[in-house]
């Protein structure tokens, strides 16, 4: 009987043992995987750290683009409502004389009486036109160091 004990012990140890070798073996194989996918692992985690660096010197690049369109649109602004204020002093003197021309316009028409209403190429007074001349231009002012 001691013998056939010995042998059973023998053979459950022997097929525990082939067992092991062959879970040893799976594991083996799982390993490799491991480590093949740690591999092309990190080849995915360094083309991410280099596409991460690319877009932090972009937006590095896009907010100097930024700082740069504010700055220059901001003197551009300044520049455009001081022009602004410029081209509406001028459309003021302008009016003025506009207004001193057509005074003197006016007094520079033809005197129509009741008897030359029939004849359209009577002469402006003279007298008349030279008032209307003077007072218009005697409303002159001067803006910005120069005669309107």
């Amino acid at each position: 009987m001691n013998h056939s004990l010995g042998m059973a012990i023998e053979t459950l140890v022997a097929i525990l043992l082939m067992l092991t070798i062959v879970y040893c073996v799976m594991l083996n194989k799982r390993l490799t995987r491991l480590k093949a996918d740690e591999h092309s692992l990190k080849a995915v985690i360094g083309e991410l750290i280099t596409a991460t660096e690319i877009a932090e010197r972009a937006i590095g690049g896009l907010k100097l683009a930024v700082r740069d369109v504010n700055e220059n649109l901001g003197s551009q602004l300044a520049a455009a409502t001081q022009m602004s204020d410029q081209l509406y002093k001028q459309l003021g003197e302008a009016d003025n004389v506009v207004r001193r021309l057509s005074k003197i316009a006016i007094a520079a028409r033809p005197v129509t009486n009741p008897e030359t209403v029939a004849t359209p190429t009577a002469k402006p007074s003279s007298a008349k036109a030279v008032a209307a001349a003077a007072e218009a231009f005697s409303e002159r002012r001067r803006s910005n160091g120069l005669a309107a």
